[in-house]
């Protein structure tokens, strides 16, 4: 009889799997706050605005593993609206990030929406894309630090850490008849060591905005065009409770027709008044060189500041002209609790330099409604945003 026992009990263990451990988390950032721009489109604005210092979410990831060091991973991250309700990133149900893959010691291969390469390695050098957020972002976000999109259809490779160096990069597939319209691919590398954090990257995309399958989908561009190229590089530096930075970024955007974020129409970007009223845009051409600073007062009380000086250059088949944008910004942040902080931003813009006469003349600080009725705007915001 015991033998028999032995036997079954033997079969037993063969015949039940052995559940691999996985884990998967629920997630998410509530931000919101009052507004107040001086002059959008001439008028005094004041609002309750959501997602700024971060964009409010909420999100689903988790992994499994496989054994052997392998593991499946998987991230499902959904923007939305505090103020209504309504889902970001055009509607859609998991506009931040939707993605599967594998990881293992040699790195991980993720598949579906995911960021570049500009947003995992040179923005977080950047006040946006650190401690500031969107009221923060390079004027129009021209080279994207600030997530003004995602790129679809996606195939991403992240290293693992190096001593201290990671590197990655994307292609994503236009998913139409044409394979290069609308396709996007993109390269980048960061360096920590102690203080010191060093990054670069380059992105580039035939065709950004055109059709609805494509890498950037049109509701998705910051700017409509033939093709866009963006590089840059930054660094960062701690040294006990200051953190200095400085970020360069180069942005190139051929026979441009419209800005999905800001303007969508092609009149918003050709000239109206001047000596080149007219005539197509056949390139725009941004430059940003930033300076940013954050002071850590106490453990729960920290100050940051930032200066962008952009040169843009406004290229038309009557010629070319180069003004210029002073961007200021100031953020104070309280943190309540490990979870909860209130804080303060402001931002103020000013163009000068050579008139394009179109919308570029107009200051506008990402995050205000539309642009001023001038070459100057200011926003002010107070805010509250929980982490759970």
């Amino acid at each position: 009889m015991k033998k028999h026992l032995f036997c079954l009990a033997a079969l037993s263990a063969f015949a039940v799997p052995a559940f691999a451990q996985s884990s998967v988390t629920l997630y998410g950032i509530i931000d919101e706050g009052f507004n107040y721009t001086n002059n959008v489109q001439g008028s005094h604005v004041y609002e309750l605005a959501s997602g700024y210092a971060q964009g409010s979410r909420w999100g689903l990831k988790g992994s499994e593993d496989l054994g052997g060091g392998l593991k499946a991973v998987f991230q499902l991250e959904n923007g939305f609206n505090v103020n209504n309700g309504r889902l970001g990133q055009g509607g859609r149900m998991f506009g931040r990030q939707a993605y599967v893959g594998l990881s293992s010691d040699f790195g991980t291969v993720t598949l579906g929406r995911q960021y570049d390469s500009l947003v995992d390695y040179l923005a977080p050098t950047t006040a946006n894309g650190n401690w500031g957020g969107y009221l923060l972002s390079h004027p129009w976000d021209n080279d994207n630090t600030d997530n003004s999109f995602r790129v679809n259809n996606t195939i991403k490779y992240a290293s693992p850490d190096y001593a201290g160096f990671q590197f990655g990069g994307t292609y994503s597939f236009s998913n139409g008849t044409g394979f290069s319209n609308n396709r996007q691919y993109s390269l980048g590398g960061q360096y920590q060591n102690g203080g010191l954090l060093v990054a670069a990257a380059y992105l580039q995309a035939n065709n950004p905005g055109v059709g609805a399958a494509g890498a950037i989908a049109a509701d998705d561009a910051n700017f409509v065009s033939s093709r866009l190229r963006i590089f840059g590089g930054g660094i960062n530096y701690t040294f006990g409770p200051a953190t200095a930075g400085f970020v360069y970024t180069n942005t190139n955007i051929s026979n441009p027709t419209g800005n999905a974020g800001y303007f969508t129409s092609a009149d918003s970007l050709i000239a109206t008044t001047g000596p080149l009223t007219g005539a197509p845009v056949n390139a725009l051409k941004f430059q940003n060189f930033e300076v940013n600073g954050k002071y850590q007062l106490t453990p729960a009380l920290f100050v940051g500041a930032q200066y962008i000086y952009t040169m843009e250059n406004y290229e038309t088949t009557l010629g070319g002209v180069k003004p210029k944008v002073h961007t200021f910004g100031l953020m104070v942040d309280y943190s309540l609790s490990k979870r909860t902080d209130v804080y303060i931003q402001g931002a103020f813009q000013k163009v000068a330099g050579d008139s394009t006469g179109s919308t570029l003349d107009h200051a506008f600080i990402p995050g205000a409604d539309d642009v001023s009725s001038t070459s100057k705007q200011a926003v002010a915001r107070v805010g509250i945003r929980h982490k759970f």
